[in-house]
């Protein structure tokens, strides 16, 4: 009959299998660590430090449309594309469908009125685009039947850019992914790095105080903010 190998040969192999495994997922998450820690410090800060704020330049114009112009919110995203010089195409897209404007009384909305007085009431359908990424953003917005489309250009610097990568804006579906892996890798190294505390340290008391308070400390501060 083979030997089964002793339990305490198991464990030293696991150990060091979860320590080099720590340290791989530790190198692959290293500068997105740092891109995120960097832009987190300074989200969560910058009000209470008084940081200075993110630079930014906005310039907002009017770009006039086609005759005849685009007939549908697809083909707006298509045009803008070309009219504004982008390589590439819109990020986001969002049509908010026609609707009884908000300043409309409520009397006016049971009155009986003729087609126009009804039409004058609505209003238009609207469609806003956002292009770019995170070192510079550019929104387009149009409300059907006018003439032109109201374009607001975002420039970053180097904060804001990073911070903008911090929440996604303007970024690929790759980069989306990306991120996931290293939110799948944070949770690896947390749980991997209680592991190896169970399974090496010998100031377990020691350990469980430390780990028992910072759980009720998060626990505490999310409930209090619920």
């Amino acid at each position: 009959m083979a030997d089964h190998p002793h339990p305490h040969h198991r464990r030293a192999t696991f150990v060091r299998w979860v320590r080099k495994t720590h340290g791989w997922f530790g190198l692959w998450g290293a500068l997105l660590g740092l891109i995120f820690g960097t832009s987190g410090i300074w989200l969560n800060h910058r009000a209470v430090l008084k940081l200075p704020p993110m630079s930014q330049q906005r310039i907002n114009a009017q770009l006039a449309l086609p005759d005849p112009a685009p007939a549908t919110a697809a083909e707006m995203a298509v045009w803008l594309q070309t009219a504004l010089g982008l390589d590439r195409p819109a990020n986001s897209m969002r049509v908010e469908p026609a609707k009884v404007a908000a300043w409309v009384p409520k009397d006016k909305l049971s009155a009986p009125g003729d087609v126009a007085q009804s039409l004058a009431l609505m209003q238009p359908e609207h469609w806003i685009f956002n292009f770019g990424g995170p070192n510079a953003i550019v929104q387009a917005d149009y409300w059907h039947g006018n003439r032109s489309v109201g374009v607001t250009t975002t420039s970053n610097g180097f904060i804001a850019t990073l911070t903008n990568l911090h929440k996604g804006v303007g970024m690929s579906l790759a980069w989306i992914l990306l991120i996931d892996t290293l939110a799948g890798s944070l949770i690896f190294l947390s749980l991997s790095g209680v592991i190896l505390w169970v399974q090496t340290s010998r100031r377990r008391l020691v350990g469980l105080v430390i780990f028992g308070t910072s759980i009720a400390l998060t626990l505490g501060l999310t409930m209090t903010r619920l």
